[in-house]
């Protein structure tokens, strides 16, 4: 009885903190901050493999190393919890990686080598937020292909790393023309892996891209998206009061989206990233979303099962 009681008093002691950190960025000191890797959990990767396996269609695009998914629940930010399947397989995933335009930028724009003018603030904004094709381009002709590329393999990030299947990567215009930098593992022109990508929201969210600042401008350019499809269509009916911050991508049958969702409940507060290479990925990707949830909920109820 004394047991469960201290048990209640320490859930109730917990809720008051996440409560508390209500705001993004989290406030997560550089020591708490770990390579996502290390936060994987086998029983929250039980209760996706069983959601994924538990719809036939999905099941048979995994096998074929069609479908990737990622998540990373931040209910609790001491207690990170992460999960995948084909989390290191990558695919092409059209404008989802325009985010690494953006945290290249912000690097850029920190370190002084590009200005901040309206129209650089301007473009960002659309490069995301309606995935502007020729904003995108207009960034990635302002930075070059050189700069991109040293952001992501740098070593305070490695969001593109050779020794874990690849990861983010821009080497080609959003447009017709000019040269091109394809990525070294398959030759794509913009490619992402569901780990690196949940690896990027996973820093966006504790402010580490860059900055604290920078990170709360990435934020901001990143949130209230003005396409209303896939995890965002879902996510805006079933949870009308949580903010969203996201990018997506489509080209022919490739369909991409990632999402920090953070809701009012912080029960509520994850990362969802998929891709899929089918003609039907988009409502794919619109009904992964309640699927992910339950999983999470399950995850959470196991471990208060467990205490």
């Amino acid at each position: 009885m004394k047991t469960r009681l201290l048990y209640f008093l320490l859930l109730i002691g917990c809720t008051s903190i996440l409560n508390a950190q209500n705001g993004l960025p989290i406030k997560t000191p550089d020591s708490k901050i770990k390579p996502l890797r290390q936060f994987a959990n086998q029983d929250l990767q039980s209760k996706l493999e069983f959601e994924i396996n538990n719809n036939s269609e999905w099941r048979l695009l995994v096998s074929q190393k069609k479908m990737a998914v990622g998540i990373v629940d931040l209910s609790d930010p001491q207690n990170v919890k992460f999960a995948n399947v084909n989390g290191n397989h990558m695919m092409y995933a059209a404008s989802l990686p325009k985010i690494a335009i953006l945290l290249s930028a912000m690097d850029a724009l920190e370190k002084g080598e590009l200005k901040e003018t309206d129209a650089v603030k301007k473009d960002m904004r659309l490069m995301i937020s309606k995935s502007d094709n020729a904003a995108s381009t207009r960034m990635i002709d302002r930075l070059g292909y050189n700069k991109i590329e040293s952001v992501m393999t740098d070593p305070k990030y490695m969001f593109y790393d050779e020794d874990y299947g690849g990861g983010l990567w821009v080497g080609k215009r959003y447009g017709g023309g000019g040269d091109t930098n394809r990525e070294p593992l398959k030759n794509l022109s913009h490619a992402a892996t569901v780990n690196q990508v949940c690896r990027y929201f996973y820093l966006l969210a504790n402010g580490k891209l860059v900055n604290r600042n920078r990170s709360k401008q990435m934020l901001k350019i990143m949130g209230n998206p003005e396409l209303h499809h896939k995890f965002v269509n879902t996510v805006e009916k079933i949870a009308p009061e949580a903010d969203l911050y996201r990018k997506s991508g489509s080209w022919k049958t490739y369909h991409s989206d990632s999402i920090l969702v953070w809701g009012n409940d912080p029960n509520r507060r994850y990362i969802l990233v998929a891709l899929v290479d089918d003609p039907n990925g988009e409502q794919i990707i619109r009904n992964l979303v309640k699927p992910i949830e339950k999983a999470l909920k399950k995850s959470k109820l196991t471990a208060i099962s467990m205490n």
